[in-house]
């Protein structure tokens, strides 16, 4: 086994390594640096303006002539954007019902009216990331039309797109991507579907069964996620079949990452077991670490907004958390490796971490033979 692979070759990079573009976490520095160290950089598009986005995108290639990649969601709520006016009237009130329960307790205004609803970004950030040509596409819980996927193709764009099931991995290889993230079930953030599955089990299969079952499914290189956070990790999965891995907690506990610091202190004193996987922050199924609102939304019984409203109608409530440094009620979206980290490296570092582990794992197991 060699750490230099297909993934390697088709996005010249120096290590299978890739970054995941975490919407809270993953800004252009963190991109750049890891794409710096070798590895696959990829910066935040969600919620971003197209402005912005270029700014993020020219600021990454001001500090590195390496490749890196940009991250959209293409979630069918999304694309365009769920309304707030055809949220059935009971579902509103019911939800702000127990938001207003959390906003008493915490001493800020209740709210009555509709969640507001989520700007329509997507298309205008696709033309920047044409514009710009960044080297890599990659796609969160979508599957990008074989039009978009050709626009990309046709300015040297590679495109990236990520699932949590075989079928949908047959599906964006159809539409012609390059490489498709496999991930799996351990991972934190959203489980990276198109449509919310009815139970969040649905689309968590383990990484360790859903890797090998992608690449006998596909012929594009395969990149695992979900429960990686070392050497060890990702020598596994090239042991499963896969061109590479992708990391997302363990970029999120680096000083690069733009996650407030007193997120990366929480990460770095949990364990495995104090993740859950909820749709009460968002409206979709991610994981996140269990706190006091995920464990008193479900506590509740409380429906939730669809795609990305639910966490517009706790904004508020999240900002005084982020303000007062507040844990127990701030999102988190978190990895089951999170009992992996214990400290807080610079992303260089980590990408150098992972490949000399990964050299020590390799050679003691040719010791075996």
């Amino acid at each position: 086994m060699s750490l230099r692979t297909a993934l390697c070759d088709l996005l010249g990079i120096e290590y299978p390594i890739v970054q995941s573009g975490m919407g809270s976490a993953a800004g252009p520095e963190l991109a750049a640096e890891v794409s710096r160290a070798g590895g696959l950089g990829i910066v935040a598009g969600l919620g971003v303006t197209s402005d912005e986005l270029r700014k993020r995108i020219r600021h990454v290639r001001s500090v590195t002539d390496r490749p890196f990649g940009v991250n959209q969601w293409l979630h069918t709520e999304l694309r365009p954007p769920a309304d707030p006016a055809r949220v059935p009237p009971t579902t509103m009130g019911a939800v702000q019902q127990e938001l207003n329960v959390f906003r008493e307790r915490l001493g800020i205004p209740a709210v009555d009216g509709p969640a507001p609803g989520m700007p329509d970004l997507i298309d205008a950030e696709f033309e920047v990331i044409l514009e710009e040509r960044v080297p890599v596409w990659s796609i969160g819980l979508g599957n990008p039309v074989p039009a978009m996927v050709r626009r990309c193709h046709e300015r040297g764009i590679k495109v990236m797109a990520m699932v949590a099931t075989v079928e949908d991995a047959r599906a964006v290889e159809k539409n012609g991507v390059d490489i498709i993230v496999a991930q799996g079930g351990e991972a934190g953030g959203h489980r990276s579907t198109w449509t919310k599955s009815a139970t969040a089990d649905a689309s968590c299969v383990g990484t360790l069964a859903l890797v090998p079952q992608v690449v006998e499914a596909v012929r594009v290189p395969v990149v695992a996620a979900g429960g990686i956070a070392d050497g060890r990790g990702l020598v596994a999965a090239l042991a499963l079949g896969a061109a590479g891995a992708l990391l997302g907690t363990r970029f999120v506990a680096t000083r690069e990452a733009t996650a407030p610091e007193f997120q990366k202190k929480a990460l770095l004193e949990s364990e495995a077991e104090a993740t859950v996987v909820t749709d009460a922050i968002t409206g979709l199924w991610a994981r996140y670490l269990r706190n006091t609102f995920t464990s008193d939304y479900a506590a509740s019984g409380a429906p939730v907004f669809p795609a990305l409203l639910q966490t517009r109608a706790a904004q508020d409530i999240f900002a005084h958390a982020a303000k007062q440094k507040d844990p127990a009620w701030f999102p988190m979206a978190t990895g089951q490796s999170v009992g992996l980290i214990r400290d807080l490296p610079g992303a260089g570092e980590v990408v150098a971490t992972l490949v000399r582990e990964a050299a020590g794992v390799l050679e003691a197991l040719g010791r075996l033979r």
